[in-house]
């Protein structure tokens, strides 16, 4: 987009339309193949002579499935969630309890967390120089290191600082993804109960206690404010590719030594980045942090007790949670009630950094926002983009041969596909962005009240949010660290 923004004035943006991957007169591959598998008996019916009715019937089924939406998505876009939550049901993987007592108690391998679910195969690994925990997930083939970010308010600034600390933060990005090397960055932005204890201690250092009435009165104020209060806490996830980093690991010892040393590498560029943003990093999280960081994740209550007493819940063999129950639509962790809604759509029309104001700062709401910048190699991005343009243009060729006309949304999308093409042709990385939040609350009830609250602000916000039906637990893993 050309800017003609003045200097020193906050600039609009426009975020890309998702792409409807369309093969053939706006259906999807799974959409014609849908049609198709249930036009197949009809054929053989027209050619045997029998059976037309019930194959008739058939292709009536598929093609509505296909072309019919239920709960916003196509219906034949259920049946793999459907046959996943399915099986795990059979299997007994909607439930999960920790093995403490008894018989069937056996001790976990050394290295891996006492997470659940698809979770459950991440390591840690200790970086010997700097003594920060990494994870370790073997599956993925990624190596993660989490570092805790502190920063003024945003909404605070004027709007040239504003516009500054936007540009700022572009680079960050892009310095991420120009090594090639990381799978994923994730920004996590969350809510706890507060105990007070932080508040204390500022009034403690930088109070002035001479026993006049105002100082009590301060003092008092902080006493009954600090339990009831809110603490925001945001971090930083930067998870290494080790396959697309292999040649660069060997030649650093190999190995998660090797991994860790090149993460260490990223990590470093990464803060001399955030500082240049007016950013401030602290040390990535070592043991007793992460430890923290996963045990108030499922269960926030906790979060003031181990605050008030920091030698606690330091183990990250005890940190993961006891019990945990997936339904259809929620999660239970212990005595926190969990809800995971998928940031479907961002604004379509132009808007200003900040747009997420009534999400960040919306109060009495226990809640998780992550967003996961995942970088596409410029030959894969290209070679996406090229695809997606030549699918509109001969989907447009078809719409003209039959007397069609391209609707508006289509012509949108072509646009933003003709902008990233270029973008890319200029140098610039091209980033998939997933936005994810997370609502926590002590019961059911309040659990659906928050999801209200933060719908709404979602819609002055001016994003779509969905609920991730029978996908909960997969979602909550991803909120936690990026995989």
């Amino acid at each position: 987009m050309t800017d003609h923004t003045p200097t020193g004035q906050l600039r609009a943006v426009k975020f890309s339309r998702l792409s409807k991957r369309a093969l053939l007169l706006g259906l999807t591959a799974t959409q014609l193949t849908t049609i198709g598998i249930g036009g197949l008996p009809l054929m053989v019916a027209l050619y045997t002579g029998t059976g037309a009715l019930y194959a008739a019937v058939l292709l009536a089924v598929a093609m509505a499935a296909a072309l019919f939406p239920v709960g916003g998505r196509q219906a034949i876009s259920w049946v793999p969630i459907a046959g996943s939550w399915a099986w795990r049901t059979v299997t007994g993987q909607l439930d999960y309890r920790a093995r403490i007592t008894g018989r069937t108690a056996r001790p976990r391998p050394a290295g891996t967390l006492a997470l659940p679910g698809d979770a459950a195969a991440l390591r840690q690994y200790s970086d010997p120089i700097t003594g920060a925990v990494l994870v370790h997930d073997p599956h993925a083939a990624t190596l993660t290191a989490l570092v805790p970010v502190t920063h003024s308010a945003f909404v605070l600034l004027d709007p040239g600082e504003q516009q500054r600390r936007v540009t700022a933060w572009g680079r960050v990005l892009a310095t991420v993804s120009r090594s090639g090397h990381i799978a994923a960055l994730q920004v996590t932005e969350r809510t706890l109960p507060g105990s007070g204890a932080s508040l204390a201690d500022w009034w403690q250092t930088h109070g002035t206690h001479d026993g006049s009435f105002a100082s009590r009165t301060y003092a008092d104020l902080i006493d009954r404010a600090g339990p009831a209060g809110e603490q925001h806490a945001t971090t930083i996830a930067l998870s290494l590719d080790l396959n697309a980093a292999a040649r660069t690991i060997r030649a650093a010892g190999g190995g998660l030594r090797g991994g860790a040393t090149v993460l260490r590498q990223e990590v470093e560029t990464l803060t001399i980045a955030l500082r240049a943003a007016d950013l401030t990093p602290g040390a990535p999280y070592d043991v007793g942090r992460l430890a923290v960081h996963l045990r108030t994740a499922y269960d926030p209550a906790i979060g003031p007790a181990l605050e008030r007493h920091p030698t606690l819940g330091r183990e990250l063999a005890a940190a993961g949670p006891i019990a945990v129950t997936e339904i259809w639509g929620s999660l239970r962790a212990d005595g926190a009630h969990h809800c995971v809604l998928w940031i479907s759509q961002w604004p379509q029309s132009q808007t200003f950094p900040g747009f997420l104001a009534p999400l960040l700062l919306s109060s009495g709401v226990h809640r998780t926002i992550s967003l996961a910048y995942r970088p596409v190699r410029p030959a894969a991005a290209m070679r996406e983009l090229r695809r997606r343009r030549t699918g509109h243009l001969s989907e447009a060729t078809q719409r003209a041969r039959m007397g069609q006309t391209t609707d508006a949304t289509d012509q949108a999308e072509l646009a933003d596909v003709l902008q990233q093409e270029a973008d890319l042709a200029a140098g610039h990385s091209l980033l998939t962005t997933t936005g994810l939040i997370t609502i926590s609350a002590n019961d059911a009830e309040r659990l659906e009240h928050d999801v209200a609250t933060v719908e709404q602000a979602a819609i002055q916000a001016g994003v779509e949010t969905r609920r991730l039906w029978g996908q909960q637990a997969q979602a909550f893993a991803r909120t936690i660290l990026p995989n």
